[in-house]
């Protein structure tokens, strides 16, 4: 949290410093939107939709900072696994049973816009776009064995019940839009997450690079000059 908090200061002083250079009067985009998400990892995959909304500084007409709040709804995915005993005494030795899980996401990330084509104000025709940013992911698991697992005499490769974690994240996307009217667009973005830090989770069967995330958009921009 510290790092976000740190970037986040150093975004608004270069944001303040670039706007005092170019003598320019900064002007907001405020979006909202939909997306389905994707959890690319193995043994964790799983499809969710969810709503995003963001913020936007254009320092000039093509380029500024960005901020965005993301949540998606529960992703469910199994996995066959197997507990193992932690005594040669006890019998069986081993035995399989599923994990049917849940995983929540949400996700704050701060980072920067750029116009590959066009810009904030061009409603003539549609405009391209890239970001890369930086984030932080909180989680939410939840295990539920069909099979109970008595971890007194077995090991189980994760843990029943439920738990919270957290990530940080480098984020990248690209998008494209078209105008609705002068101040409206509608755009689509293509977004990824990649997880820059690996906490341990019990509650987690395998903990790096999780969650490796894909989303698709779909939302409204207004823009304020």
């Amino acid at each position: 949290m510290k790092k976000i908090q740190i970037i986040f200061s150093l975004l608004v002083l270069f944001c303040i410093t670039e706007t005092k250079a170019q003598k320019v009067q900064p002007t907001w985009s405020i979006s909202t939107d939909f997306g389905a998400l994707r959890s690319q990892k193995e043994q964790q995959r799983f499809w969710t939709v969810g709503h995003t909304i963001k913020g936007e500084m254009h320092i000039t007409k093509r380029t500024g900072p960005y901020a965005w709040v993301s949540y998606f709804f529960n992703g469910k995915f199994k996995n066959s696994l197997t507990a193992e005993a932690k005594s040669p005494s006890t019998s069986p030795q081993s035995f399989a049973f599923r994990n049917d899980a849940k995983m929540k996401l949400k996700e704050f990330s701060i980072g920067w816009k750029h116009y590959l084509k066009g810009s904030c104000d061009n409603y003539k025709t549609w405009n391209l776009y890239g970001m890369a940013g930086f984030g932080i992911i909180g989680g939410n698991i939840e295990n539920t064995f069909n099979t109970p697992v008595d971890t007194a005499l077995y090991n189980s490769p994760v843990l029943v019940g439920k738990s919270r974690f957290k990530r940080l994240t480098v984020d990248l996307g690209l998008g494209w839009e078209v105008p609705v009217t002068s101040d409206i667009f509608l755009y689509n973005d293509w977004k990824v997450w990649i997880p820059t830090s690996d906490y341990p989770s019990a509650y987690i069967l395998s903990n790096r690079y999780i969650p490796l995330i894909a989303s698709v958009h779909v939302g409204i921009r207004v823009y304020f000059e």
